[in-house]
């Protein structure tokens, strides 16, 4: 079960009461205050932040941009309670897609504790799916695989080999999709270097290439990844190919 973390300048009595509320139906929650020492001693271990902003959120700054830091590093959510204009302070901070949802006050607990447990739960979910990580310099195309499989898997993605590497520093990844002919640091490179660090070497690759000419196609396979796709592949294939290849790791006990 993910762990929740609830923020707020005053441990309140409504503050206590939802903390109390999300403990009973089984999702580990605390309290801590946006003072970053705390932060940093006890909000680090959370998957969904619940910020509740007061009249005073200006105060708060520091705290807002340590939790977003947390949330963009480490592909955590927050859950924001304040008026409009709290949340619109909140937001010149925080990128919209790690907000997952905004109530304005007065709160409702009940409203609360549902979509706390909702994003548990679907967290859960996600959490079971193979994660696969897309390495291409072609942002379109990668949203367009991600739309592609994101029922299926859990995606992320990295627009060059350094960005790959810096957040396989931090996270685990199933698969990895690599381009092969990206600038600066081509497939190959990043290949190299994935497979010389212990943490990475056994995380398999399929190559993306745009060539499908022997010449080009033996190159490819001379590097030993674990497979290649064309870009041209169409969505039924790409799913096909993917769920065809974690079974048969699931046969092997890989």
């Amino acid at each position: 079960m993910k762990n929740v973390t609830v923020i707020s300048r005053a441990e309140t009595f409504t503050v206590k009461g939802l903390i109390k509320k999300l403990q009973e139906l089984n999702v580990p929650t605390w309290f801590c205050s946006p003072d970053i020492e705390e932060l940093e001693h006890k909000a680090t271990n959370t998957e969904l932040y619940i910020l509740l902003t007061d009249e005073n959120v200006e105060e708060m700054r520091r705290g807002i941009v340590f939790i977003k830091d947390q949330c963009i590093d480490s592909e955590k959510r927050l859950l924001l309670i304040g008026t409009k204009r709290e949340k619109d302070y909140v937001m010149q901070y925080f990128p919209e897609s790690q907000l997952y949802v905004w109530f304005d006050r007065p709160m409702v607990i009940p409203d609360i504790v549902e979509a706390a447990r909702r994003y548990v739960d679907d967290e859960q979910i996600e959490l079971r799916k193979k994660n696969i990580l897309i390495v291409d310099d072609d942002t379109t195309y990668m949203l367009t695989i991600r739309d592609w499989l994101s029922e299926r898997y859990r995606i992320s993605m990295a627009a060059s080999g350094l960005q790959a590497i810096q957040w396989l520093a931090r996270n685990k990844a199933d698969l990895i999709l690599l381009d092969y002919e990206m600038p600066v640091t081509p497939g190959p490179q990043v290949l190299e270097m994935l497979k010389s660090e212990l943490s990475t070497s056994s995380i398999p690759v399929m190559f993306l290439t745009g060539k499908g000419d022997k010449e080009s196609i033996m190159k490819v396979l001379s590097l030993k990844p674990a497979d290649y796709l064309l870009k041209s592949i169409d969505r039924e294939a790409l799913v096909k190919k993917l769920d065809d290849y974690f079974n048969k790791q699931k046969v092997y006990g890989n």
